[in-house]
């Protein structure tokens, strides 16, 4: 039964090789997320043929009241998701693991692009979906992410992709003395997570811990880094962002209160990119937004002014396969409790 055991090095290496090497790979499907989220439990079950690897899913466990458990597999399944026999096939793999936990559903959301006939697809093979019209709360990830296509592109060109106002900032940042460095030690995440904080502070949203960043340093050492933009004793802005496999996530990030009128998370931005160029990354991700307006949305109209060219782009939304009909109709339509769980799993 192709359920990983994580204690054969052998059948590790082999799954963590096929991870990071398909075109469907995500950060937050490879084995060490699943080491950031140590507090939940994961399994990661696959689909071999003819001895290859073809198919994979990181699985993370929540327990929740009444002896049941939540499957939630982010940013997965690694597979086409237009080849639904495929998926139910490693579906059936999951079957162990979700009599194993009682689950009461498993929660797929990949970075499959959005089509009426996928949608279709799965509604009418009994899968529960969430996406058009579906409200923040409604879901775990945004459906809609801002993504910047890197291959092919240099520092000049890639500056002409983005909005005429955003350019104007970049420049203006730099002009005005805005410095930008990186790094992945201590100081550089405590500059980080004071950024960090203040912003939380000033937006009144919950944050996570600065035990939580020091878990994702670990578990990406060579992919990680964090970014800070400096002007003269002042720091601005701050991220940390992965490289992975080429596709480089502008995972956290904060500003401070202290001189935002000199645009430094623009600059900042801007040059985190330019290490994707660099690194031979194929695409720069933003994150996602509920919101596609700019005008009531702050954080889309920041985000788009670097996506005015490749614009947004929409995935498939949440897709569940649904194993106790009435325990998944109680927790996810009527208890506020799923709340937390999503706020928990989610990179927000």
């Amino acid at each position: 039964m192709p359920v990983l055991d994580r204690t054969n090095a052998a059948e590790v290496e082999r799954y963590e090789k096929f991870v990071r090497e398909t075109p469907y790979r995500s950060l937050t499907q490879d084995l060490y997320w699943s080491e950031v989220k140590d507090d939940w439990g994961n399994e990661q079950v696959y689909v071999e043929r003819d001895g290859e690897i073809v198919a994979a899913m990181s699985i993370l466990i929540k327990s929740v009241p009444g002896g049941y458990s939540l499957l939630y597999a982010p940013r997965g399944p690694l597979c086409d998701f237009n080849d639904i026999e495929l998926v139910e096939e490693l579906l059936q793999e999951a079957e162990v693991v979700a009599k194993k936990h009682k689950a009461f559903a498993l929660k797929m959301d990949p970075e499959q692009l959005y089509t009426e006939e996928l949608d279709a697809l799965y509604r009418d093979r009994g899968y529960e979906v969430t996406n058009v019209g579906a409200t923040k709360e409604q879901l775990i990830q945004p459906r809609f992410n801002m993504i910047v296509h890197l291959k092919d592109e240099d520092p000049d060109s890639l500056m002409l992709k983005f909005r005429g106002r955003t350019r104007s900032k970049i420049r203006r940042a730099a002009r005005e003395g805005v410095e930008v460095s990186y790094g992945i030690d201590e100081q550089y995440l405590k500059i980080f997570y004071s950024i960090y904080e203040e912003m939380g502070k000033r937006n009144q949203i919950s944050i996570r811990s600065y035990e939580y960043f020091i878990k994702i340093l670990k578990a990406f050492p060579n992919d990680a880094r964090i970014y800070v933009a400096k002007h003269e004793e002042d720091y601005l802005a701050a991220a940390v962002t992965i490289n992975y496999e080429g596709k480089l996530y502008y995972l956290y990030a904060g500003s401070s209160n202290e001189k935002r009128n000199m645009n430094a998370s623009h600059l900042l931005n801007y040059e985190m990119m330019l290490w994707g160029i660099e690194a031979g990354a194929d695409q720069y991700d933003l994150g996602g937004v509920f919101i596609l307006d700019g005008e009531k949305d702050g954080l889309f109209n920041f985000k788009n002014g670097f996506c005015q060219q490749d614009g947004v782009t929409h995935y498939i939304g949440e897709v569940d396969k649904v194993y106790r009909p009435m325990v998944y109709k109680m927790f996810v339509k009527l208890v506020p409790k799923l709340q937390e769980i999503r706020k928990s799993l989610s990179l927000g």
